[in-house]
């Protein structure tokens, strides 16, 4: 046994059995000296008296060689080189062994021989090992043991492994102990809250059925209720249509002549008619809402020209009232797609309620093409509304309160119900003493060019509408494709795929409806019909079979503005059936026209 004075710490050299076990002391030996905790100070002295016995039994010699490797980890290096003289296939199973023992296990032919070098890192935070100089005068200082004194090593340290083994089983018998409890546990834990859900899963399934009978019977209120508005509504016009009738004739100048005082008198007859007149027809447009029944019908409607009207109509009134009223169109864009009636209605029922509501100063109207829409917004110098009743402004039959105006309660319900019905909504803006702003949003109108038609597919039996249609396509830029019969739409749709389809349902061959279940899916439809025909999702009466087109343009109303529209709606009903993550643009929304 010699120390080295190179990068070896220690060598020694096994020639005979005794060489086994002196190679094991001196593993341990070298093991507690470079830091090495003690139950690695027994695997390191396990796995080299493992390894020596057997590559003894199969060279007669082997050299063993201590050092210590200073890089990241730190560990100690053991190589063993010697001379086979017959088969390693012992060692090699050894190697296997322990492998298990040490961080490392490698083996390499030299030039005389095989050298096995094992691997014993450091654990993470370890105190740094001495300098090589200081371990080589410690190890060598080491004296041999009797093979008698390392037999009572050997079973000291099983001794001591035993023991820590019966520990662990202990605390293994321990932990399995715990383990069954908390199993137990959450077995009974398992079992309450089973029978929980259970019990709410029969609540909730008791409610859905409660919940779903409470919405018939909610839904045949309303029916009946509107039934019950469009009756009484019917039968009240007749009457004060007559009274308003008979009002007319008395004032006319070619009948009896009339005191002052009776002139006034039947002139408030008939301002008490044309009111109730008015709230009568409110209830019928507001039933016809009930039942989805108001369809629009879009045309190009120049807004400069709509404000003028407007203007001309509610002046008198304003007027009347002591108000002010202003219509600002300098911002208003020149054109929009949409019902010229509806839109009527709703500003003229907005400038209304400002002048009702407002006592002095005055009421605004301006329009202005936003990105994304197109604003109305009315504007009064009124008393302004509270937080808490602005939620409930759309609410039928509700009055702000405290507000000397008359009325119903019904004219900003229907309003809203007719700007969604135009694809846009109302909103408010109010303060308390500083006036209130209602705004109507309008989609914006985009022209064909905007939109870019593509490749549109036209089927159509009809050669006059085929050749309008492909002219407003063609002005915008788009290819166009024509049929006039439905199997060879298909075959065109599959041959060369369209970008858009303007469909008619009358066709030879195959009619529109067996067409428009064929087509692909994400492909926009736009029924272009005479037929009286309404879209899902469009108000009622929709047939069912036409859930898959998006849009549909009357005939007698063909041009640029209203099949830009059209597309537009039938390209959103593709995006929304997209977003709905079905695969399907069943209720799309909007029809072109309604008719």
């Amino acid at each position: 046994m010699t120390a080295d004075a190179s990068g070896e710490l220690l060598r020694i050299e096994i020639t005979d059995e005794d060489g086994v076990f002196a190679v094991r002391q001196v593993g341990r030996r070298v093991a507690a000296e470079v830091g090495l905790p003690y139950q690695d100070q027994v695997r390191v002295a396990t796995a080299l008296s493992e390894a020596g016995r057997e590559l003894y039994a199969c060279s007669g010699r082997v050299s063993v060689a201590f050092a210590l490797a200073r890089e990241r980890p730190p560990g100690l290096v053991i190589e063993l080189n010697l001379v086979p003289r017959t088969s390693m296939d012992g060692a090699a199973e050894c190697e296997a062994a322990i492998s298990r023992l040490l961080s490392r296990v490698e083996h390499e032919a030299t030039d005389d021989g095989v050298r096995v070098r094992l691997r014993k890192d450091l654990p993470a935070g370890a105190r740094p090992p001495p300098g090589d100089a200081e371990l080589r005068d410690r190890l060598g200082r080491l004296t041999p043991v009797p093979a008698l004194e390392e037999l009572r090593t050997q079973n000291s340290d099983l001794i001591a492994a035993l023991a820590d083994l019966q520990r662990q089983q202990e605390e293994l018998r321990s932990l399995n102990a715990e383990l069954e409890a908390t199993n137990e546990g959450v077995m009974a834990l398992y079992s309450e809250i089973s029978e929980e859900l259970e019990e709410t899963n029969r609540g909730v399934v008791a409610l859905y059925a409660e919940l779903e009978e409470k919405s018939d019977q909610l839904q045949d209120l309303a029916e009946v209720k509107n039934r019950f508005w469009a009756t009484v509504s019917h039968e009240l016009r007749t009457p004060v249509n007559s009274v308003i009738g008979l009002v007319r004739l008395l004032l006319d100048p070619a009948a009896e002549p009339l005191t002052a005082e009776q002139r006034q008198q039947i002139t408030l007859i008939g301002d008490t008619g044309e009111t109730m007149l008015a709230l009568v027809n409110e209830l019928l447009d507001m039933a016809k809402a009930e039942r989805g029944g108001l369809e629009p019908r879009r045309a190009p409607v120049r807004v400069p020209a709509l404000l003028d009207e407007l203007s001309e109509l509610m002046r008198p009134m304003a007027e009347q009232a002591g108000l002010t009223l202003t219509v600002d169109a300098a911002a208003a864009p020149p054109v929009v797609v949409t019902d010229a009636e509806m839109l009527t209605r709703i500003l003229r029922n907005l400038v209304s309620n400002g002048v009702k509501f407002t006592a002095a100063g005055g009421v605004r109207v301006a329009a202005r093409a936003a990105p994304e829409h197109v604003e109305f917004a009315v504007s009064d110098t009124g008393p302004g509304i509270a937080p808490a009743d602005q939620a409930r402004l759309f609410e039928e039959f509700f009055r702000v309160p405290g507000s000397e105006a008359g009325g119903t309660g019904l004219g900003l319900p229907y309003a809203r119900r007719l700007a969604r019905a135009l694809g846009g909504d109302l909103f408010v803006d109010s303060a308390v003493g500083a006036g209130t702003t209602v705004t109507l949003r309008l989609p914006p109108y985009e022209s064909l060019d905007d939109l870019g038609p593509g490749h549109v597919l036209i089927a159509d039996d009809d050669d006059v509408t085929r050749r309008v249609l492909r002219g407003l396509v063609e002005d915008a830029g788009g290819r166009v494709t024509e049929t006039a019969d439905g199997r060879a739409a298909l075959e065109s749709a599959a041959a060369d795929p369209p970008d858009l389809v303007l469909l008619d349902l009358r066709m030879p061959g195959m009619d529109g409806y067996d067409v428009l279940a064929r087509l692909p899916r994400d492909v926009p439809v736009v029924l272009v019909t005479s037929s009286d025909v309404t879209v899902e999702g469009a108000g009622g009466g929709a047939d069912p079979r036409l859930g898959r087109a998006g849009a549909v343009l009357s005939k007698d109303r063909l041009g640029p503005e209203t099949l830009a529209e059209a597309v537009r709606i039938a390209r959103r009903a593709v995006r929304a059936a997209d977003g709905a993550g079905d695969g399907t643009a069943d209720g799309a929304g909007d029809t072109g026209d309604g008719g």
